[in-house]
């Protein structure tokens, strides 16, 4: 079946973000006088707010709540932003360069304050015809509802759409939800071989996002 609609992710595709949400979970758990590890950084990786928190909030034994995790990072996310926003090379170039043959839409795990953010600084919110927010998503990623969601909302049938991830949840998010998937992830955070596999194809820079790809993907073969 035809491509009709390109659903992107943001943290890690968009916005090489994810070591800004690193260095904030290290620094948040210094400032307790403990150790955030790349083990705990991979679980946070992909998932809804809430999921996030809670893994901060189980791996570091933490007594604070989820809400004020959640207001902490936010916090600390933004303000990095505010001094350079990281867009990943190619990035905004290939949502302009999607948009001209597809439909295109955002769906993101991130908290809605910093989608926001991020989509005016880059003029995005022009751009994508739908924007899906974790936050309004009560089951985040890896289950397939923030995708579902994506395509309800453009009218597109799974099989006619084609999702970019970074992260092992968002590609199980994505072929849970029946779409073709697309593995992008930041330079510094590679994926394991298994969440590979479930990719129908492995860019390492969003200038390599083309027509060209999708349609080698559309015609059925692994690339």
């Amino acid at each position: 079946m035809p491509i009709e609609a390109v659903i992107f992710d943001m943290d890690g595709v968009l916005v090489d973000s994810e070591v800004y949400w690193d260095e904030s979970r290290v620094d948040f758990a210094r400032d307790r006088g403990q150790i955030w590890t790349d083990e705990y950084q991979r679980l946070a990786m992909g998932r809804s707010t809430v999921g996030w928190a809670a893994v901060m909030q189980e791996q570091l034994q933490l007594a604070e709540s989820i809400d004020d995790i959640i207001a902490e990072m936010k916090g600390r996310v933004i303000a990095r932003y505010e001094r350079r926003m990281p867009t990943r090379p190619g990035a905004i170039e290939s949502v302009h360069r999607m948009k001209q043959h597809f439909r295109v839409g955002l769906a993101s795990g991130s908290p809605t304050e910093i989608i926001k953010a991020v989509l005016r600084i880059t003029g995005l919110d022009q751009v994508f015809e739908v924007m899906i927010y974790g936050d309004n998503i009560p089951r985040g990623k890896p289950a397939p509802d923030i995708y579902l969601e994506a395509l309800k909302q453009l009218g597109v049938a799974p099989e006619a759409a084609l999702g970019i991830e970074d992260s092992a949840n968002g590609l199980r998010s994505l072929k849970a939800a029946g779409m073709a998937a697309v593995a992008a992830p930041s330079p510094g955070y590679p994926l394991p071989e298994d969440a590979l596999m479930l990719a129908d194809t492995h860019i390492t820079t969003l200038e390599n996002f083309t027509v060209d790809l999708v349609r080698g993907i559309e015609r059925g073969g692994r690339l």
